[in-house]
């Protein structure tokens, strides 16, 4: 088990959060990741292209992203809840700034071609959106399942002038679209720039993902000063591969060492139809670490050994394991990771949509579910908010366009 000694800040030499991390890749990926790693090092010093990144971010995104508090809905858990807006951003989702960074990274590395994978559609057409910006070939894996299931954000991406790829192996939704981008990547990789959706994979990319999400919790952490004067007690994001939750947690990861700076940190995963169902789900509370996908983090196995996917409504929270970074902050014990089920975050989706005017996306919903049923805030809660209702920050990663078939199909059945 990994020691809090470890960085709360960045991966080791060899791309390792503990004991997680690092790379396990065949020697020509190995060779194109020391490339992508010397690319992000230099870019990182380069005034310029810090000064373009903030530029697209402020100008074609649309950041600083705002922070909105959200009256009605506070009312109906007994917390103080502040949201992130990221559902406010160019394309609907935390997922542009990452790709946004990337993008230009390909740019700077003379790549023409880019490909991606998806699965609530959102990574793939903030990718698209990203290509047609700088005028780049783009190509998108997309399970089968899940191209039909995120068919508004298919439309959106092809209408970009991006490929759409359906995956029909395996269980043709994030893992297995993840398996064939892997595949396009070792067999061009020379002209090919690969740029990953989450802070997942081989070394290098949970550190550059996780330092192109960062600007949530960098702007989130001076609004809540700005507005509060404080920090929250709490910040809760939900947690698929993680991108989103490291983005905002990384700004609070060291507000643990005393009791007035304290902020409690609470990723939520997708718990399916719940224990009852025999289902699959929540990666970090039921599973066990394992390699996926070129990295060694915390997966989910069936009786047999064998990596099997989890259950979710999201398609955003489809996948079978979650980012080296949040592997050694579970146990670390930096942050909680909580599960809830699909129909709590249907409940979710709905209250939020009629008490504040905002329909959230399903992955969204499930940080938000947590609000409405997790214990640290039942236990608090008298359902009537006051100056000493715990505040919480909430990042809303992303809006419901995308999923409104979905849940409409699932409450009219209900």
């Amino acid at each position: 088990m990994p020691t809090k000694k470890a960085s709360l800040a960045m991966p080791d030499t060899r791309g390792r959060f503990g004991d997680y991390g690092g790379r396990f890749v065949p020697e020509t990926v190995n060779v194109a990741l020391d490339e992508l790693t010397q690319a992000f090092k230099l870019a990182k010093s380069d005034k310029e292209f810090k000064r373009r990144f903030a530029n697209l971010l402020r100008d074609y995104v649309g950041r600083e992203s705002p922070l909105y508090f959200a009256e009605r809905f506070s009312a109906q858990v007994g917390a103080q809840v502040y949201l992130k807006r990221e559902d406010l951003n160019h394309t609907g989702a935390h997922k542009i700034n990452n790709c946004l960074g990337q993008a230009l990274l390909a740019v700077r590395m003379g790549k023409k071609r880019i490909i991606a994978e998806t699965g609530a559609g959102q990574h793939g057409l903030a990718t698209a959106t990203v290509c047609a910006l700088f005028g780049l070939e783009c190509v998108i894996y997309m399970g089968a399942k899940d191209v039909k299931r995120q068919a508004p954000n298919v439309r959106k991406i092809k209408f970009l002038g991006a490929k759409v790829i359906p995956v029909t192996s395996g269980a043709e939704t994030l893992k297995d679209a993840t398996n064939e981008a892997m595949r396009d990547w070792v067999t061009n990789i020379e002209t090919t720039f690969y740029i990953i959706g989450s802070a997942v994979g081989p070394h290098p990319y949970p550190m550059i993902v996780r330092e192109f999400q960062s600007v949530i919790g960098k702007e989130a952490r001076r609004q809540m000063l700005k507005r509060l004067g404080k920090l929250p007690d709490y910040v809760v994001a939900c947690v698929g591969g993680g991108s989103n939750a490291i983005g905002i947690m990384s700004a609070f990861l060291k507000d643990t060492a005393l009791k007035d700076t304290s902020v409690k940190l609470i990723g939520v995963e997708a718990g399916g139809h719940g224990l009852a169902s025999g289902k699959h789900s929540a990666t970090l509370t039921k599973g066990k670490p394992g390699v996926l996908h070129g990295s060694y983090s915390y997966l989910l196995f069936d009786n047999e050994g064998q990596v099997i996917l989890p259950h979710s409504i999201s398609a955003g929270l489809d996948y079978p394991g979650v980012g080296p970074e949040h592997s050694f902050l579970h146990d670390a014990g930096r942050v909680q990771y909580r599960s809830v089920t699909d129909k709590q975050a249907l409940k979710a989706f709905k209250t939020l949509s009629i008490t504040e005017g905002i329909i959230p996306a399903l992955e969204s919903s499930h940080a938000l579910a947590y609000l409405m049923t997790g214990e640290e805030f039942k236990s608090k809660s008298t359902k009537m908010l006051s100056a000493k209702s715990p505040v919480v920050l909430l990042c809303l990663s992303g809006r419901g366009d995308k999923d409104m078939d979905i849940v409409q199909s699932k409450l009219e059945i209900e």
